[in-house]
């Protein structure tokens, strides 16, 4: 499997690349900005260095791989490959205005990148990286008919992505709200979600795919993705994610499942959680308050009840692959990237 991946991995990251250069030249902002500039190039190279340095730290790069996969799922090959940007800039431009957003300093084991060149530079780099991508569809070996989908697609996903931070924001600024578990599920469709759901349909539409097949498929790849997102909290309060601070989510007064589930099941409990919350935010991540929320969670088996949740999603998920769609290794990889979660 791992070579199967790396083959693949290989090819998104030569994509990744060409939508966003090691080092900028004049081709490159012809073909993004539509200009003609020989002597001010460094002050573009200023502009996107803050978003490159964020995308060569890594990650996962799941969003693309899943897009791909999904493009051979219906027979379509690599024919998809030039829009893995579309998939995967965006996330890290949500990534960087995240975390301004949320006052984390800390990302993919180095600094948060507005800590290192500015919040102003840093919302620029982010939103940038919403954009910028489009270049792909323009510039692509598509139809015009394909490249009008694939932009209904992208704005679409990208509108419920922000939709889902929105709410996201508003309910760890309010420590006395807690949202119902249907309202946390569609907040981490539309956050995590619907760049789940957009590169299942991107990869459908690009490989040849029907509209019922693109629509099956984001469907079944949104609800896994808010099943990553889960198991991605569910790490955050247990061993840490990687490149984070275990407990991250406390300081920012994040209400994510386990809380919620402690909250709802123990409101009596409410005022402990709220001190712990407002504690971590004043003192920040070193503060005794983020282990003391955690063990209260652990006390009343909240996380293992979030993680039995995702658990049955990611099983949920992984079933309507294997029964909905042919046999075949593209198939059996979209599985296999499901149970790696």
């Amino acid at each position: 499997m791992k070579r199967q991946y790396s083959l693949r991995l290989n090819k998104i990251e030569e994509a990744l690349r060409s939508a966003l250069p090691p080092v900028v030249d004049s081709r490159w902002l012809r073909r993004s900005a539509g200009v003609d500039e020989q002597g001010v190039l460094e002050s573009y190279e200023n502009i996107v260095k803050p978003a490159r340095d964020l995308i060569e730290r890594g990650g996962k790069r799941w969003r693309p791989m899943l897009m791909q996969l999904a493009c051979e799922l219906v027979g379509g090959a690599d024919r998809s490959l030039p829009l893995a940007p579309l998939v995967e800039l965006p996330h890290n431009g949500s990534l960087i205005i995240d975390d301004i957003e949320d006052r984390a300093d800390w990302r993919r084991g180095g600094p948060s990148i507005h800590v290192i060149y500015g919040e102003d530079m840093a919302i620029n780099s982010g939103n940038l990286l919403y954009f910028l991508p489009t270049v792909v569809i323009d510039d692509g070996p598509f139809t015009a008919e394909e490249k009008a989908l694939f932009y209904r697609y992208y704005t679409e996903d990208m509108r419920r992505l922000h939709f889902g931070q929105g709410l996201d924001i508003q309910w760890h600024r309010d420590h006395d709200y807690t949202p119902s578990r249907s309202e946390y599920l569609q907040m981490c469709r539309f956050k995590t979600g619907s760049l789940a759901r957009l590169a299942a349909r991107l990869g459908v539409a690009a490989g040849g795919g029907s509209g019922e097949q693109a629509e099956r498929l984001g469907v079944i790849c949104e609800e896994m993705g808010v099943a990553f997102q889960i198991l991605d909290d569910v790490k955050n309060l247990t061993e840490g994610n990687p490149g984070k601070r275990r407990g991250d989510d406390i300081v920012e007064g994040k209400k994510s499942l386990p809380v919620i589930i402690h909250l709802l099941e123990r409101p009596e409990g409410a005022e402990r959680i709220r001190s712990c919350f407002e504690r971590a935010e004043a003192e920040g991540p070193e503060s005794q308050a983020v282990e003391e929320a955690i063990a209260l969670l652990e006390g009343s088996k909240s996380i293992e009840a979030a993680r039995a949740v995702a658990e049955q999603m990611r099983g949920e998920a992984t079933a309507g692959i294997r029964d909905g769609f042919g046999a075949g290794e593209a198939r059996d990889l979209i599985v296999h990237l499901f149970e790696d979660f």
